[in-house]
């Protein structure tokens, strides 16, 4: 048997994920199966946007953070990369590019994100709206920044045309990467 010593970085952030994702499907699956798809979604979006003002605290707080809102692109890509190193392992099968001036740019596997896959197996695809993109913009509106999304999620796009990827717009202002 391992002790904790031996597990690497990666494998307890998967493991704490994974159990955290599990959790999260599982109440899903509960609330769609007692109270239907379109109460499951709203309660599920409301418990990420009141999820996320917390998680992005507690992310700040454990990467030292000295901002309380990114006043640039770079802070903002050093501060997410790193959030995303402890909160979006690789069974996520996302990819996440931060390469663009002011633009994050996410695309999943085809056919292969997670909750797709979740919610699919519970048989609630064709009214799911998608919480994992929802989660993404409830973070940025934690951090207090200005973005748009392209192109604009609501439903699972994956369900509705087999790929699911897109960007992040923020707008820094004036503001300059150094």
């Amino acid at each position: 048997m391992k002790d904790l010593g031996h597990l690497t970085k990666d494998e307890i952030v998967e493991l704490l994920n994974r159990s955290w994702m599990t959790h999260d499907g599982m109440w899903f699956y509960h609330c769609f199966r007692e109270c239907g798809i379109e109460t499951a979604n709203r309660i599920n979006k409301a418990a990420i946007r009141s999820l996320a003002p917390m998680e992005i605290e507690r992310m700040k707080k454990v990467l030292d953070v000295p901002w309380d809102r990114p006043e640039t692109f770079d802070a903002f890509r050093g501060f997410f990369t790193a959030a995303a190193a402890l909160c979006v392992p690789a069974f996520m099968n996302v990819t996440m590019d931060l390469s663009r001036e002011n633009v994050l740019h996410w695309e999943f596997k085809p056919g292969n994100c997670f909750a797709y896959k979740g919610i699919r197996r519970i048989g609630a695809i064709e009214k799911y709206e998608c919480g994992v993109i929802h989660r993404l913009a409830s973070w940025f509106d934690a951090l207090g920044l200005r973005y748009r999304i392209t192109p604009e999620v609501t439903a699972c796009r994956m369900a509705s045309g087999g790929a699911c990827a897109g960007d992040f717009v923020f707008d820094f202002g004036d503001a300059v990467s150094k």
